[in-house]
């Protein structure tokens, strides 16, 4: 969490800074980013609620990032020290000339995001970088705690939601999706020599699994493997969707809507056979659109939560301590104020993007 004393003279901090924040213009850089480049979420983020629309681009945009300067750079172990040294500074209160860096700031000090989630989140992205191998489900877990459970935990903290509850059943919706992500994507990852599916299932069929990487093709048990994945992240789902009751309700659907679509990805795969090695699964715009709607019931209507306390899963457990060891009591401060839209007119925005990007697919095609 960041430090009181900190936090107070964050303005002054910021005004003497050589690169001083410019709100507005950090924020419409990083919207243009997210706009440009990463489309899924920038649909999604216009669920949330207007308040948090901002704070939220302005996370992802900084995480996006960082996971192409990882990812796609000279030297991976160069950028995560850059990476570092941007966080010492961000944490600092004297951010860089980066856009990202400025808007991400604002938001780590008023939401009390703690470091250790940013950097939890680096050391994922530089996981894919160093081809790192998966032995068991709980490896793959693990990973998929660093790259989603963190900002499953941030986003929580954003909306105001920082128990224990909320933080555990956040990340681990965001291991969920991961686990999704991966059962999808067994072809491209393997084709781009990626493999997260757990070595140990291969060797349980007494399948090697580094033949298999440089010939990936799809049979049964392939299929097998896929399937294995799709129930954890259900099972994860249901999990996750327990942690609604800790957000406020009109944060609710768009959370909802999140869940209910990444899930859809699953049953779409295995309607068409689970075989995510030969062709990527999609879900259709009509289908996104009725689970949209099916999610602004949430909002008033929450499942009730398990008789026994549910503990949080291995993976995300360290999460949990990170944002409970440096909570803040006090309440998060807005940030923006932003003119608010209802729930409708949010999910009219969207039925336009869909049918926009579902054109655009096709055009590419």
């Amino acid at each position: 969490m960041s430090n009181p004393s900190l936090d107070t003279s964050l303005s002054q901090d910021l005004h003497a800074n050589p690169h001083p924040v410019d709100l507005s213009y950090d924020l419409e850089a990083c919207t243009e980013l997210m706009r440009g480049g990463s489309k899924s979420f920038f649909a999604a983020s216009k669920l949330l609620p207007a308040r948090l629309r901002p704070p939220a681009i302005a996370l992802y945009a900084f995480c996006r990032l960082a996971d192409d300067a990882i990812d796609t750079g000279s030297d991976p172990m160069v950028a995560m020290q850059d990476l570092h040294s941007r966080l010492e500074a961000i944490y600092a209160g004297r951010p860089g000339p980066q856009d990202a860096d400025r808007a991400l700031t604002l938001v780590v000090h008023r939401y009390g995001i703690p470091s250790g989630l940013l950097e939890a989140l680096l050391d994922g992205f530089l996981w894919d970088s160093q081809g790192r191998r998966y032995e068991t489900l709980a490896d793959v877990e693990a990973y998929g705690a660093r790259v989603a459970g963190t900002v499953g935990a941030m986003m929580s903290l954003i909306m105001g939601a920082s128990t224990d509850t909320a933080i555990a059943r956040a990340s681990e919706l965001g291991v969920a999706m991961q686990l999704t992500n991966i059962a999808r994507d067994i072809g491209e990852d393997a084709r781009n020599g990626r493999l997260y599916i757990p070595r140990a299932w291969f060797r349980e069929i007494g399948m090697d699994a580094d033949a298999w990487l440089a010939n990936p093709v799809f049979d049964s048990r392939i299929a097998g493997f896929t399937q294995r994945l799709l129930l954890r992240a259900d099972a994860l789902y249901r999990r996750g969707e327990f942690g609604l009751s800790e957000l406020s309700w009109d944060c609710r659907p768009a959370i909802q809507a999140a869940r209910l679509v990444y899930a859809e990805i699953g049953k779409q795969l295995e309607r068409e056979g689970l075989n995510s090695v030969n062709r990527r699964t999609v879900v259709s715009t009509r289908r996104k659109l009725a689970l949209i709607a099916r999610a602004a019931s949430v909002a008033f209507m929450v499942p009730a939560a398990p008789a026994v306390a549910l503990s949080p899963v291995p993976a995300i457990h360290y999460l949990v301590d990170i944002v409970s060891k440096e909570r803040d009591p006090s309440e998060p401060v807005k940030l923006w104020t932003v003119p608010s839209r209802s729930f409708d007119e949010r999910v009219e925005w969207m039925v336009d993007l869909f049918g926009k990007l579902e054109q655009r697919e096709r055009t590419v095609r």
